[in-house]
């Protein structure tokens, strides 16, 4: 059995997030603040795209692969503590 396309995915979902929480808002600043900054605003693209490893499309498929490898969380952890 071949092993699954992990190319988008990360170690773990909250760092996933973390990096799509960092991502998402430069891609939008970047067009936001192009009638303000002109084309130096495209600039934002660039980092932006290292941390969504490419479109936000990309993003979320890489959301779903390490969604999809990460261990499933125990009834006993998902619990809470009295």
């Amino acid at each position: 059995m071949s092993q699954p396309d992990t190319m988008f995915a990360s170690r773990s979902v909250p760092r996933h997030l973390v990096r799509g929480a960092l991502g998402l808002p430069l891609m939008v600043a970047a067009f936001a603040l192009v009638p303000w900054l002109g084309p130096l605003a495209l600039l934002l693209v660039i980092p932006a795209a290292v941390l969504l490893r490419g479109c936000p499309t990309c993003w979320a498929l890489g959301l779903a692969q390490t969604c999809a490898l990460s261990p499933p969380a125990s009834a006993a952890e998902s619990r809470p503590r009295r």
